[in-house]
């Protein structure tokens, strides 16, 4: 069941962090407020690989 848990939180880390640093370019709030939401996503991602 867990065999590729860290295979996969690295890869969504990844989307994560990317996601975030395209939305961070735009300033309309929305934007912000997703990069925010995917930044946080990809920190969670990293402390479950950790």
């Amino acid at each position: 069941m867990f065999l590729f848990v860290s295979e996969l939180a690295a890869a969504c880390a990844k989307i994560y962090e990317n996601c975030g640093d395209e939305c961070k370019k735009h300033d309309y709030e929305h934007c912000q407020n997703c990069a925010k939401a995917c930044l946080t996503c990809a920190e969670s991602c990293r402390k479950l690989i950790s």
